[in-house]
């Protein structure tokens, strides 16, 4: 008998380790989410990866690595110690997760991919869990008090997608992350600053781009400087705010042929200089934030050498006609957008502050407590003490892997194609909630944990009907819960 052709076995070998490498009880649709992360491990990693996204999804309360054994269905399928192994020893790189991600969101990104850039703080503490450090709390300060914190203090690059019921403002996912060290804790050649990390991140995602794809990168106060503006491509454009005091230069002019070219022209007012001079402003009605604002604008392009370079930026300063806030100044490298278009977009970098919120309180990624090695117990001393690379392992998995799954709740939310329907019943679930019109990240997770409840009850996913009441009785339970 002729042997079956190549590519034929090479699908069959495929089904078969789709079907044994992933946990029973899983939704299809979460099924053909999870497999195409199939190719960045091994197949018992795989296993273990398998089980921790899904228990983390369906696990309620603390999200310890063991409770997420738990609601993953995983206990004694394999020892306990695998899962912790496959945080600290596997080897699997969180690029390459985000690279999935990519992937995954490509259907929805249109051809200028907004990213959004910033930090934020993971609370940890312990003598022994790698990279802790004190830092900057912004959640924890204000009116000009500044906090610190014990914690991981985390850069996270996030793409922007539109979403149905919100296309102007849509979801920031995030998808590449470095871990920032404090000098203090970290020896001279492994420390990077925020900003350098942020630089690799834009990297990392400009190579990982899809054909024919251009770049868009928001960020705060702190990354709009020349350690990152500088580094950027001609085809990678920066939106950001500009200190009043900034000092800006006009273009160059023709070289007269005589000594050094110059790198910028004539001194011009910095943008405080400018709101006192009387030049005239143009009111506009821009849209922030989810509601229209009414603005004062003036606006010009010029070089700020200091952290653009060479490179033309256009400068946009802003006025409330109300003066109940001061001016402000803002810059981006796309000299064409017009000012409505660099305001929205600036102001479209608090979805990553969103992520973070959600992905903390709903995902609990700050909770698993790992990151640590053991060992014979030494006197104490003060400041962190990890011992060994186990822990930086799992410390730089860890959370990466948390907002992996944050990732993937959303798009598997968006490939249902059904929140119309959901929104409804929601509404009247909660008829006191008249303004509710789009759901939530809270909605889309619960979705997606009723979802794979249900498929654990039952067994044949072609009974409708069961299926159907077995969802029904889960929400019940769920917001009784």
């Amino acid at each position: 008998m002729r042997a079956p052709p190549r590519d034929v076995i090479s699908v069959k070998s495929k089904q078969h380790r789709r079907r044994s490498a992933l946990v029973d009880g899983i939704p299809t649709s979460l099924q053909d989410l999870l497999f195409l992360f199939s190719g960045c491990f091994t197949r018992p990693s795989f296993e273990s990866f398998t089980s921790l996204v899904v228990g983390w999804i369906t696990c309620r309360g603390s999200h310890q690595i063991t409770r997420m054994i738990q609601a993953g269905g995983a206990v004694g399928s394999k020892h306990f110690s695998c899962f912790h192994r496959f945080l600290s020893r596997a080897k699997w790189s969180p690029d390459d997760l985000g690279a999935v991600i990519l992937k995954l969101a490509e259907p929805w990104l249109p051809d200028l991919v907004e990213a959004f850039v910033d930090d934020t703080l993971c609370h940890r503490r312990g003598p022994r869990i790698f990279g802790v450090a004190m830092h900057h709390d912004g959640a924890n300060s204000s009116r000009g008090w500044s906090r610190l914190s014990c914690g991981h203090n985390w850069v996270v690059l996030a793409i922007r997608i539109p979403l149905p019921w919100d296309r102007e403002r849509g979801a920031a996912l995030p998808i590449f992350f470095r871990l920032y060290r404090s000098p203090k804790r970290c020896k001279a050649h492994e420390y990077h600053k925020r900003t350098e990390l942020a630089r690799e991140l834009i990297g990392v995602l400009r190579d990982r781009l899809p054909t024919g794809k251009r770049l868009h990168v928001a960020g705060d106060r702190e990354y709009a400087c020349k350690t990152l503006v500088r580094s950027l491509d001609e085809s990678v454009d920066f939106t950001g705010p500009m200190p009043l005091d900034a000092a800006l230069y006009a273009p160059v002019g023709e070289y007269s042929g005589v000594g050094r070219p110059r790198k910028r022209g004539e001194r011009l007012r910095s943008p405080a200089q400018q709101a006192k001079c009387g030049s005239k402003w143009v009111p506009r009605t821009v849209r922030l934030y989810g509601r229209e604002v009414e603005l004062l604008v003036q606006d010009w392009t010029c070089l700020w050498y200091t952290a653009a370079g060479a490179r033309l930026v256009r400068v946009i300063l802003t006025r409330d006609p109300k003066k109940k806030r001061e001016d402000r100044a803002y810059f981006t490298t796309d000299v064409d957008a017009s000012v409505d278009v660099a305001l929205e977009r600036y102001a479209r970098r608090w979805l990553i502050e969103v992520s973070f919120r959600d992905a903390k309180q709903l995902l609990g990624i700050e909770q698993p407590q790992n990151g640590w090695s053991r060992g014979k117990r030494q006197a104490k001393k003060p400041g962190p003490q990890p011992r060994g690379n186990r822990g930086r392992h799992a410390v730089l998995r860890t959370a990466p892997l948390g907002w992996t799954v944050y990732a993937l709740v959303v798009i598997w939310y968006l490939r249902q194609g059904r929140w119309q329907p959901e929104v409804r019943r929601l509404r009247a679930s909660a008829p006191w909630y008249r303004q509710k019109a789009t759901p939530s990240f809270a909605d889309m997770l619960d979705a997606l944990r009723i979802e794979i409840e249900a498929r654990r009850l039952i067994d044949d996913p072609t009974e409708k009907g069961a299926l159907q009441k077995t969802r029904n009785r889960l929400r019940r339970y769920l917001r009784a819960a």
